[in-house]
């Protein structure tokens, strides 16, 4: 939880450039106070949460949420959300999944692996 007016520390796992811009633009659209931070696959989220190689407290602050998209390179989304729900110190941070898969085994694997909520993407801004 964050006091009025105090950024929310968001973290997002996608490796599609003109998903992270729509994302950037429906958030500075919608007014939301946030400091989002962009990582491309499940491998450097897991670094920015651990602060490892190149991340650390002060340029990777603890997200109130993450954005994590399925299907990314290295390490894909359901993997990550494995990983972060079975660690005792990252689990508590809510995960949404956004992803552009409707498939229902996507859908249920991701809330069985502890996803807060799936949000499929908008293929376009209107959309979001």
């Amino acid at each position: 939880m964050t006091r009025k007016g105090e950024a929310v520390v968001i973290v997002m796992a996608e490796d599609d450039p003109d998903d992270i811009v729509l994302t950037r633009e429906a958030m500075e659209q919608s007014r939301i106070v946030n400091d989002l931070h962009i990582v491309a696959d499940g491998v450097e989220l897991l670094a920015y949460l651990r602060h490892e190689d190149t991340f650390g407290p002060e340029s990777a602050p603890r997200p109130h949420l993450i954005l994590l998209d399925l299907n990314m390179p290295r390490k894909d989304g359901r993997e990550t959300l494995m990983e972060i729900k079975r660690d005792p110190l990252l689990r508590t941070i809510p995960v949404v999944v956004l992803t552009t898969s409707s498939a229902e085994e996507d859908v249920w694997r991701s809330y069985d692996l502890g996803a807060a909520s799936y949000i499929r993407k908008p293929m376009t801004f209107s959309g979001m």
